[in-house]
């Protein structure tokens, strides 16, 4: 009798299962036709292993990392995603917080809470959904921005490289994202973040700044815009035997732009000469980091 009762699933189901990292909804299972008493009994044979409210693992009761996530998704009902710091680990950027896992839904959502569940419930979600591996989770901006609610700047900064590096968002693309979202929390501390390292100064007030810091080593003054091994540097020694460069932005350089930094460099080496770096955002807000570094640099040049 039971073997009747317990008729094989349909392929809507395990293809739904197998979507959501082996774990289904007791809705989704009322979508596809099953009845209440067809779902106990699953329970009740071993088929169906409760694992939240309403929603139940497949098989067997042992789930992976996300399918815990797609389990407590699916337990909030209606839109809802990964958010702040699960999103931050699910999309490699950054790091969970210990024993909880991070969720947003509409603001007019109400889904059952869990202990080990943080709710964010927030306007026009809609606009940020993602799905990444078949997991609901907020926009890479959205992420970050939520990141930037909590995590300290050097944290920050490093979630913002990794989203780079990931080609999840680029620090121009995340600049001009935040724009539209004044007043947003997290937008204040990320925009202060961007603006000091994708900032750029004027050819004028570069070389001025840095004017102020050369004068402060001790050293004459340099040949500004020179062709030298036939590149054009920004700052030249010829009796020092010392090239300084620029950078403008210093989060995102392409691999062509890295290659042709890193030609010039060695272009500059092998004639007998020291290249040296800085950003712009270095010789704007760091200029004592700046001027350590220059005067530990001449101090040993053959020139002095």
């Amino acid at each position: 009798m039971p073997e009747r009762i317990l008729q094989p699933l349909p392929r809507a189901f395990w293809a739904l299962v197998a979507s959501q990292h082996g774990v289904v909804a007791r809705a989704q299972m009322l979508a596809l036709g099953f009845s209440s008493s067809a779902i106990q009994r699953r329970i009740a044979s071993g088929r169906l292993h409760p694992v939240r409210s309403g929603v139940y693992a497949v098989g067997r009761p042992g789930l992976t990392r996300e399918g815990r996530w797609m389990a407590a998704i699916l337990s909030c009902g209606g839109p809802a995603a990964l958010s702040h710091s699960s999103a931050g680990v699910f999309r490699q950027i950054g790091e969970e917080r210990a024993g909880v896992i991070e969720i947003s839904v509409p603001a007019h959502a109400n889904p059952k809470g869990a202990d080990d569940l943080v709710i964010h419930r927030r306007a026009a979600l809609e606009r940020d959904l993602d799905r990444h591996l078949g997991i609901p989770v907020t926009s890479p901006v959205l992420t970050l921005i939520d990141l930037a609610t909590f995590l300290p700047p050097h944290r920050l900064e490093r979630a913002v490289n990794k989203a780079d590096k990931l080609d999840l968002i680029d620090p121009t693309s995340l600049r001009l994202a935040l724009d539209e979202r004044k007043g947003q929390p997290g937008v204040p501390a990320l925009r202060t973040l961007l603006d000091r390292h994708t900032f750029v100064l004027t050819d004028s007030e570069l070389e001025r700044r840095f004017m102020r810091i050369a004068r402060a080593v001790g050293l004459p003054v340099p040949i500004t815009q020179a062709d030298v091994n036939g590149y054009r540097v920004d700052f030249f020694w010829p009796d020092l035997g010392l090239v300084v460069e620029t950078d403008g932005l210093r989060y995102h350089r392409t691999p062509a732009q890295q290659a042709r930094d890193r030609r010039r460099d060695q272009a500059h080496t092998a004639a007998g000469l020291t290249p040296l770096r800085f950003t712009h955002a270095q010789i704007r807000w760091e200029p004592a980091y700046a001027e350590a570094v220059l005067a530990r640099v001449a101090r040993r040049l053959p020139g002095r």
